[in-house]
């Protein structure tokens, strides 16, 4: 049977809200989440014919014969029609996972204060939701999604999925995992501390400044440790802005006394400061972090992490605006770290309106490919506000298992359980 779980998609430890039940034991897994109703799909379910005929609905009114003549033209309108329904599906789906990520980090971020302890669980069930998603999956995509989820939880979602990816790319052990992601996710928790003002450096701060925003290390460090964090998880807050060369602070550490998790975020950390600087005017587009970071961090970070890092993000990582070989203008949406170099774009057509625009999957489309990147800015004004409707973005991660994620309450069956 193919079931839908009317469930947040942190509530549960399958990849997917909806899916076709495999097993007894997905069963079982079921029945534990304590629903009073399970939603079902008949028309998606394997169903014997019989079961399938009891249960089909009564044949729809013969069109009049005009309506039987169809053109090609009716037919791709009807498909167009069709998958643009289905990407904006999936679209919502993730914005909504996104943000429902989003509402638990602040849940736990809101208690690190007054109830550490609290904070602990909240950060460690997040860590082990988004790492259950990403194992549970055959295959992930990076997404670009619209930033609206706030500065500190966006900055901490990026660098805490993005680094599970990497950890999952580098074939971590889960123990591992699990530390790397309440890690990253927590990284900056000192910050709630310190003044708004001091939350991301500045080239105007004075030494003072300077000095004062660096305590936010230590004081993530102490309170991860009022938190009860994992050793291995301290370790990511302490170093994460260590270099592998020893120019990082607070201690100057190098790549021999660094973790592989607190490597591994480090980098992540600054690609992400890099998009996300205090002054939106000096972000960089994400090719221009990668390329900076590739360029200039050969010694400031882990060769193989960056390695990795590269060949899963793409040469163009989501929110790219790029030239595609066919001249026109296009936004990087999607990377499949399976097909970096042909990721999914957003592609300038004038003459239809933004959202009713269907992605281009160049892995689909083998005479076009991407000529080169260019920072927004340098656009026409009209391409600009037509492909980048939003002022920033963040990544989350899209499961590509094939399966029809979500579907509208009417459209499926109720089971009632006993």
């Amino acid at each position: 049977m193919f079931v839908h779980l009317d469930l947040g998609w942190m509530s549960h430890p399958f990849a997917l809200s909806s899916f076709r039940i495999a097993d007894a034991n997905q069963i079982a897994t079921i029945r534990s989440l304590g629903l009073a109703r399970v939603r079902w799909s008949p028309e998606q379910s394997d169903l014997p014919k019989t079961d399938a005929a009891a249960i089909a609905p009564p044949p729809a009114p013969t069109p009049p014969p005009e309506a039987l003549a169809d053109t090609p033209t009716h037919a791709k309108s009807r498909g167009m029609r069709s998958a643009l329904a289905q990407q904006r599906l999936a679209t919502a789906q993730v914005e909504r996972q996104y943000q429902e990520a989003a509402r638990d980090w602040r849940g736990a971020s809101d208690l690190a204060l007054t109830d550490p302890q609290a904070a602990g669980e909240r950060f460690g069930a997040l860590s082990r939701a988004l790492l259950n998603k990403m194992l549970g999956a055959r295959e992930l995509s990076i997404r670009a999604v619209a930033e609206t989820a706030g500065d500190r939880a966006s900055h901490a979602l990026n660098v805490g999925v993005i680094a599970l990816l990497m950890g999952r790319q580098c074939g971590l052990a889960e123990t591992d995992l699990n530390d790397l992601g309440v890690g990253a996710l927590s990284h900056d928790i000192g910050k709630i501390e310190l003044p708004s003002a001091l939350h991301k450096p500045d080239e105007s701060f004075t030494s003072t400044e300077l000095a004062r925003y660096r305590e936010h290390v230590a004081l993530g460090v102490a309170l991860g440790k009022s938190m009860g964090l994992s050793p291995g998880a301290l370790l990511v807050i302490g170093q994460h802005h260590e270099h592998c060369d020893g120019t990082g602070f607070p201690q100057g550490v190098d790549a021999n006394r660094m973790s592989t998790a607190a490597r591994l975020v480090a980098l992540v950390n600054r690609y992400d400061n890099l998009c996300h600087p205090a002054q939106a005017a000096r972000a960089m587009t994400p090719h221009e972090a990668l390329s900076l970071v590739f360029t200039q961090g050969q010694r400031r970070f882990d060769q193989a992490l960056l390695t990795t890092f590269v060949r899963m993000m793409g040469v163009y990582p989501p929110g790219s605006v790029v030239q595609l070989t066919d001249d026109r203008w296009a936004v990087v949406e999607s990377v499949n770290a399976a097909r970096p170099l042909k990721p999914k774009v957003t592609v300038h057509e004038p003459g239809v309106p933004h959202d009713e625009v269907l992605m281009l999957d160049l892995a689909r489309e083998p005479s076009i490919g991407i000529r080169r990147s260019v920072p927004a800015a340098q656009l026409p004004r009209d391409v600009q506000s037509y492909l980048i409707p939003r002022p920033r973005s963040s990544w989350y991660f899209e499961v590509m298992d094939g399966e029809v994620q979500d579907e509208p309450p009417s459209q499926a069956g109720d089971i009632t359980r006993h």
